[in-house]
């Protein structure tokens, strides 16, 4: 036998025993998506999911429990207090799943990490049967790049939703990020191995309740697999409150916050999501809106992203003060940004000046104002104004009237107070109020984004994020930031737009000690289709003007994002394309010196020449930046500790 035909031989015999050895590890497997790269196996009533091949999450218990409607409803809090574990739900039976029906997703965004979002999944239905005699729909939906499922319930007659048992088993060594949950959302992600609570607060507490997305890194090293899983959900709708996850153990149990509403007929809960693949499948995937409702705005002309001048991170309270507002319009002008954010308390405006006065300033420079109002349900006492104006539907029609009459863009709102339906019924209803009077919406002091803006485009933005803002209040963030925003990228930005408030060369109340190169690359790595600058306008204009010219012809709608490299606290290489220009930002998350590869950069180059415009760190305390024009892109990029850098590849030529 010759060196080639023994050589072919052997990688036939590897081929089989690879099969033969796959065969029983993969049988019983029903469902299985398009690319055949996620599967499903059912064993008993519990579902494990595969991930080529190889099994990496059980959901070791599903179905809700609905209750009389005059039945003691218990609390999300009493709720996770119960029985954690597996079959802890009681499931009967849980029969399926039906034959596949094939879904082609197509949709066109008008801002987020792609603009044309294409996916394909197979749907399966399992019938559940619960001892109560309640029967379920199980709707499971394995996408090319992830599963969504959800209950479907039929013949309800004034049920209100008691519980739900979807579980997941995420065994103690899996490494995991996760944040314990506020109703804010503003919290870090630390690197934990196990289910053990987290400590919260000034008291300290113990909490095992987890906020949404959770990112697994689900790796089998053994087999030569790098895994990982991000679960969250989608599509809140009418009569649904939002979830979080609480655990007991290895056992992490899906329960949704507070929810009244009485049901009669049909009623299906959110999809639940997990994204799953590798690091860039994670962060490129946009399963979260494939499993929104379509857009329910029928005209969208209106309706642009852009970059905005804002007030708060350097003058708390500079919004009741007409000058300094004026100082943020004209910031815009000299920049060419298209909006300008007037914040909290303008309803108490100095010296004279009413909020019509500065919105009239603003258009006369042919600058877009937005304003901030109090969503008056969460922080109310003490808090700042505008208070109550939103919260009845005829003061909140009167008030979005008035705003699309004087020329106001978009609105701020802020403050709510959690995941529970009613939160959930009424951020939907200032949505579709804003839209019917052409004003872009960006919830703060809100929960996450779960594909309203697919069904909403004039969410431009959502807060649920430890952002920039945290400069103003304590000095934690100072030394936490650079790893911290090298987290965000895999997990809170993953799900939607992420108003972080980037971009600060000058410090608010507390430092920061990123440099300048992290801070600009911040404004590409960071997704939010409005893009609010945090920093004053002197600073900004103390900038070089290849910098000022970076920020005023920034885009902030992507038509394709890659991920080029990264890992979770420790660096990204984040690409974002617009038209024929590639937008690069890379960040380093360690307090020392940090060599990246940038090899990946090559693929972005499409013609034999392009522009390239770099801008790095200098080293140098008095004149920080090192801006250039390289003829070739490098293989590598070596940055100091919290440092970064952005590279504008324009293939346009």
């Amino acid at each position: 036998m010759t060196d080639n035909n023994r050589a072919r031989y052997l990688r036939l015999v590897s081929l089989l025993v690879s099969i033969f050895v796959a065969l029983p590890l993969f049988a019983g497997v029903t469902a299985k998506s398009p690319n055949g790269r996620i599967a499903l196996k059912q064993q008993g009533s519990q579902l494990v999911v595969y991930y080529q091949q190889h099994p990496v999450l059980t959901i070791s218990d599903v179905g809700v429990v609905m209750t009389e409607a005059n039945a003691s409803l218990p609390t999300a809090e009493r709720q996770a207090g119960a029985p954690i574990g597996m079959g802890q739900g009681g499931v009967t039976s849980l029969e399926g799943p039906s034959k596949a029906r094939r879904i082609d997703i197509d949709y066109t965004m008008l801002a987020g990490k792609r603009l044309h979002c294409t996916n394909q999944c197979n749907e399966y239905r399992y019938t559940l049967r619960l001892p109560s005699g309640q029967e379920q729909v199980l709707v499971m939906r394995l996408a090319n790049d992830g599963i969504a499922f959800r209950y479907e319930l039929e013949n309800l007659s004034e049920c209100r939703l008691g519980a739900e048992h979807t579980t997941f088993r995420i065994p103690d060594g899996t490494p995991r990020w996760m944040q314990t949950w506020t109703d804010s959302y503003e919290g870090f992600f630390p690197l934990a191995t196990d289910g053990r609570p987290a400590s919260v607060g000034r008291g300290r507490q113990l909490s095992n309740r987890w906020g949404y997305p959770a990112l697994l890194d689900l790796s089998d090293y053994q087999h030569g697999t790098a895994t990982y899983a991000l679960i969250t959900e989608s599509n809140i709708e009418d009569r649904q409150s939002a979830s979080c996850l609480y655990n007991d153990g290895e056992f992490y149990r899906v329960v949704p916050d507070g929810n009244d509403v009485v049901i009669s007929g049909s009623w299906h809960t959110p999809w639940r999501v997990v994204i799953m693949g590798s690091l860039a499948d994670i962060v490129e995937s946009t399963l979260v809106t494939d499993m929104a409702e379509p857009s329910k705005v029928n005209d969208t002309s209106w309706i642009k992203p852009g970059v905005v001048s804002w007030v708060y991170w350097a003058y708390n309270h500079g919004s009741n003060d007409y000058d300094i507002i004026k100082k943020y319009v004209d910031l815009a002008v000299a920049m060419h940004l298209p909006y300008v954010l007037i914040d909290a308390e303008w309803d108490e405006m100095k010296a004279g000046k009413t909020i019509e006065d500065a919105v009239a300033y603003a258009r006369q420079q042919g600058v877009k104002p937005m304003i901030w109002y109090n969503s008056s349900v969460g922080w109310i006492d003490g808090a700042p104004g505008p208070k109550f104006r939103l919260n009845k539907p005829e003061d909140r029609e009167r008030e979005f009237a008035w705003c699309e009459r004087i020329g106001v863009a978009g609105v701020k709102i802020d403050f709510f107070s959690g995941d529970n339906q009613m939160n959930m019924q009424y951020c939907q209803d200032l949505l579709e109020c804003g839209a019917r009077h052409h004003l872009l919406v960006n919830f703060h002091g809100a929960t996450i984004p779960r594909g309203w803006q697919r069904t909403w485009p004039n969410l431009m933005s959502t807060e649920g994020v430890y952002g920039a803002e945290w400069y103003n209040n304590v000095p934690t963030f100072t030394s936490k930031a650079a790893a911290h925003n090298c987290m965000l990228p895999f997990t809170r930005n993953v799900i939607g737009p992420m108003d972080y408030t980037p971009c600060a060369f000058s410090d608010s109340q507390h430092p920061h000690i990123t440099t300048h190169a992290h801070e600009l690359a911040l404004t590409v790595v960071f997704e939010s289709a409005l893009q609010h600058l945090g920093d004053r306008p002197e600073s900004f204009l103390a900038q070089p003007m290849d910098v000022q010219q970076f920020l005023g012809q920034l885009p902030t709608a992507w038509d394709e994002t890659r991920l080029l490299g990264g890992y979770p606290g420790q660096y990204v290489v984040m690409a974002r394309r617009c038209g024929d220009v590639w937008y690069v930002g890379i960040l380093n998350g360690r307090d020392e010196q940090q060599t990246i590869r940038t090899d990946a950069l090559k693929s972005l180059k499409t013609g034999k020449s392009c522009d390239v415009t770099c801008f790095a760190d200098s080293g140098d305390s008095a004149n920080p930046w090192y801006i250039s024009h390289p003829d070739k892109l490098p293989l590598s990029v070596t940055l100091p500790a919290r440092g970064g850098a952005v590279f504008v590849i324009d293939n346009s030529n």
